[in-house]
């Protein structure tokens, strides 16, 4: 099992960040479509990028251990045993990346803190 290193995992970000930005997107304006016609309360954008956000890498890495962007540069999520994580280290992943400091971990733990709460591994396939 070889780590990845910072740069597939940038690239993994921009892929996967690109794609939820656009499924976001696709939410928000149909939302915005019910605010103007039906009066429903509005919601910023940042809303619907985090639930995106959460959702997306939470049923992806759940059923697959990959995203599109892992998928794109032949990676995927392991646990200390080396198998698919379960869906509580997968939880822990998905609520941790919601904050904004998870990547700036990678000096101080060789790892982002996403990996490190949930005790997983992101290595090539």
């Amino acid at each position: 099992m070889n780590r990845v290193g910072t740069g597939t995992r940038t690239l993994n970000f921009l892929i996967d960040t690109f794609i939820i930005f656009w499924i976001a997107y696709l939410v928000f304006k149909i939302h915005n479509w019910y605010v103007f016609y039906y009066g429903i309360k509005p919601y910023n954008f940042s809303w619907f990028f985090g639930g995106v956000l959460f959702v997306y890498y939470f049923l992806f890495e759940t059923f697959f251990a990959r995203t599109p962007g892992k998928w794109a540069t032949y990676s995927k999520v392991v646990n200390g045993a080396g198998e698919k994580p379960g869906s509580t280290a997968v939880f822990l992943r998905s609520v941790v990346r919601l904050t904004i400091i998870d990547m700036f971990f990678i000096p101080f733990l060789d790892k982002t803190l996403h990996d490190y709460v949930s005790k997983t591994e992101v290595v090539e396939v």
